[in-house]
């Protein structure tokens, strides 16, 4: 395929998940987007991966593709791997031949969630599940590769298109007259249009603009701000729901609240999951709103 030398090309992998549909949006303005499902690149096959990346060339790749499938991946470790390790480093190698950039998303679940406060990016690692070590090792397979990247560690991703904690519980308020929900598990509800728009600034800003040579490649916090649990997102939004006319059976401000020891799964969850932004709001001059506010504009999205 034949594109424009003078317009900067993406290649954006797992187009049709949550983080990678908003990507499509959010970089169009920006140049060409060459947005990628499975079938287009199958990122558990390295020869695949590198004759896309060869066949377009991109000045920038961004990598939202992951295996997420947590409880699951602790049965299928080695698909796990090749999707969220292997691959990365494969992209980040053919990036460096290019001198492209390549954007990758992580996870808070590279830490065991035992930290009083909010992680930084510079704490230590310990991840406690197949999904979580799986994503450590593509952090380490990219770092190893010595191109310019960056690192995005999010949590507790959502958005209007696709499946999602936010529209389960709307699903479940509509059906049934109580819930309970784990409230000793504590992040940032954080939506996938927050961060394809975040990546989208920074690499108009900081990449395309900016002096490459200086770019500052790296691992970078990426959440909402402000902080909650899970049973204090469901109550949110539902309590937005009402607000907005929804019919629901459950009363919102009567959620049961439960520990995470009487929901039982296969793979540990991070007890905390809070990430600090700092390093991310002060390097590239981001603006993180409140958590509620992206819910909100979620919502709003899912009931038009």
């Amino acid at each position: 395929m034949q594109l424009d030398n003078a317009t900067p090309t993406f290649l954006v992998t797992g187009s049709n998940g949550q983080v990678g549909f908003e990507l499509r949006r959010s970089l169009a303005p920006l140049g060409h987007v060459v947005a990628l499902d499975r079938s287009g690149c199958d990122l558990s096959r390295p020869d695949d991966i590198r004759r896309v990346v060869r066949e377009y060339r991109p000045d920038v790749i961004v990598n939202p593709a992951a295996y997420t499938a947590v409880d699951k991946a602790e049965s299928e470790a080695e698909l796990a791997y090749a999707i969220n390790a292997t691959a990365a480093g494969v992209l980040a190698e053919e990036a460096k031949t290019l001198g492209s950039l390549l954007v990758h998303f992580s996870t808070d679940y590279v830490f065991d969630g035992t930290k009083a406060g909010a992680y930084v990016e510079t704490d230590a690692v310990n991840p406690q599940s197949v999904y979580g070590k799986s994503k450590l090792a593509g952090e380490q397979a990219i770092a190893a590769a010595g191109g310019p990247n960056l690192v995005f560690r999010t949590c507790w991703v959502a958005g209007a298109h696709g499946g999602n904690f936010a529209k389960t519980m709307l699903k479940l308020g509509r059906e049934r007259d109580s819930l309970r929900v784990i409230a000793d598990q504590v992040g940032a509800p954080t939506t996938a249009a927050l961060i394809a728009d975040v990546t989208a600034q920074v690499v108009a800003r900081h990449w395309l603009a900016g002096d490459r040579t200086a770019f500052a490649s790296g691992i970078y916090h990426l959440a909402a701000a402000g902080e909650t649990s899970w049973h204090g997102y469901a109550s949110e939004v539902l309590r937005y729901s009402a607000a907005k006319g929804i019919e629901l059976k459950v009363d919102p401000a009567r959620i049961e609240p439960i520990p995470a020891t009487a929901y039982p799964l296969a793979a540990p969850r991070p007890a905390n999951s809070r990430l600090d932004t700092g390093k991310l709001r002060q390097t590239f001059g981001i603006y993180l709103p409140d958590w509620q506010q992206g819910v909100h504009h979620l919502l709003d999205q899912i009931f038009s």
